[in-house]
């Protein structure tokens, strides 16, 4: 190396070791990698091996149902046994093409491809079940049965990755000079590198498939096929005209050591269900409401009978019952007295604004026309403008009452309600004509135990 380029790297040397002291690592760090030649890379790296396949899961063995007699009988109903894993293939060895010699760039020879995965075993297939219809409990020691699960598939292996491409010259220095301004040459040795490709990562192996669940036994003491469960119904109102639902669930039991009730090394899950029972109870509608059921034409019931031997009825939120229910034995009869829409509750609108002073009323009405079965509660908030807003576009609203309309102040005719606004506690400076005022009011209506409310918002002038 040339002097001046000596004396050039022990001044840098010396500046960095004025600006960084040794501790300061995570900043000296970046500043040597900022100074890294670029790099190229020579060669092609390996393809990546496939992955094997999975194997197939087993099949199921037959499900049967069975009446003995007391005859002999032999049922193969095992699963079958899952397929094995492909082995995955291996990675290609990197294309390794001749290392370029003295560049002025570091190099980075070919990586080798990645081994494939193994793939998992399939599981084995379930033993089929059996269900056996008997009427003498001996006659279940002509029964032999094979029914275990299938075995589970062995896995496949992982493969071997690809081998990395060598570097025939691991490190190379080039000289290069340069005339300065009075002629002489100023040259520096620079370090090449070459890094050798890495080794693909080895494949995985897969996983066992796993063994199939042996077959159950099922004993129904019967000589009749059992009917199926019922447990549910959702119904249509006019439906129930027609009779009660009936709902039914079969009751079992489970017990141990099924192998020991037939023939000998029989083959089949050590628990076993037996029948117990049959629950059975219905639902019965009876309408003796005025209005007729056909009004309520698409509105579903839908009934449950649970294991406390009750029947659980679900009530559509669209329509408000009064009535009772009770249990008569088997039947849980629903007694309707009165029912209406929830939509009707909400049906009242604007009618009259009359009067002023002491005789100032605000009317509204029913349109639904189920006001002799609603109990009806009015919350109103009363604001009136400012006398000098008159000529204002917009008036600047205050509030002079804001609470429930007692019930003395509410008068109804049929489906008409007439609400006394001038006898509530409001300043009659606000109740005299030519006030602008600005009505909100909320009705609460309540029918057995049901509520709903709506809100009407009116703007006008006292007359």
């Amino acid at each position: 190396m040339h002097v001046s380029g000596k004396l050039s790297l022990i001044l840098l040397t010396l500046t960095f070791s004025f600006v960084f002291p040794p501790t300061s690592n995570s900043l000296f760090c970046p500043l040597v990698a900022w100074s890294r030649h670029p790099e190229r890379d020579f060669g092609q790296d390996g393809r990546d091996g496939t992955n094997g396949r999975a194997g197939r899961r087993g099949r199921d063995g037959e499900n049967r149902t069975i009446f003995v007699d007391g005859s002999p009988i032999n049922l193969e109903l095992s699963g079958g046994d899952g397929g094995d894993g492909n082995n995955g293939q291996p990675g290609e060895d990197g294309n390794c093409a001749r290392q370029p010699r003295k560049v002025d760039y570091d190099l980075q020879a070919a990586d080798g491809g990645d081994g494939g995965n193994g793939g998992n075993g399939g599981d084995g297939g379930d033993g089929g079940s059996l269900t056996v219809y008997y009427t003498n409990r001996e006659d279940l020691k002509q029964i032999y049965v094979r029914s275990q699960g299938g075995r589970g598939g062995r896995s496949g292996r992982g493969a071997y990755g690809g081998d990395g491409c060598d570097c025939d010259d691991r490190s190379w220095e080039i000289e290069t000079c340069e005339k300065s301004d009075n002629g002489d040459e100023d040259c520096e040795t620079e370090r090449f590198e070459c890094e050798e490709g890495e080794e693909g990562d080895d494949g995985r192996d897969g996983q066992d498939g796993k063994d199939g669940s042996m077959g159950t036994l099922t004993l129904i003491n019967r000589t009749e096929a059992l009917p199926p469960d019922k447990p549910t119904a959702t119904v249509t109102l006019p439906q129930l005209q027609n009779g009660a639902i009936a709902l039914s669930v079969n009751q079992w039991q489970t017990r141990s050591s099924a192998t020991a009730l037939l023939a000998p090394n029989s083959i089949i899950a050590n628990q076993y269900r037996e029948f117990v029972g049959r629950l059975e109870r219905s639902f019965e509608l009876v309408w003796n409401a005025d209005r007729a059921i056909t009004d309520f034409y698409n509105q579903p019931i839908s009934l449950s009978l649970k294991s406390d031997q009750r029947i659980d009825v679900s009530l559509p939120k669209e329509v408000w019952f009064d009535g009772t229910m009770s249990q008569q034995g088997d039947v849980t009869k629903f007694v309707v007295t009165n029912a209406l829409l929830e939509r009707e509750a909400t049906q009242l609108t604007r009618a009259d604004f009359a009067g002023n002073r002491s005789e100032l009323t605000f009317s509204v009405v029913d349109l639904a026309g189920k006001s002799d079965l609603l109990d009806t509660q009015f919350w109103l908030k009363y604001r009136t403008a400012n006398s000098g807003d008159r000529f204002r576009r917009f008036y600047n609203y205050r509030t002079r009452y804001e609470g429930i309309i007692p019930a003395e102040l509410v008068t109804r005719h049929n489906n008409r309600y007439t609400l006394e606004i001038g006898k509530l506690p409001i300043q009659a400076e606000y109740l005299r004509p030519g006030v602008a005022i600005e009505i909100e009011l909320v009705a609460t209506r309540s029918f057995a135990g049901n509520s709903a409310q709506q809100e009407m918002n009116w703007r006008g002038e006292i007359r």
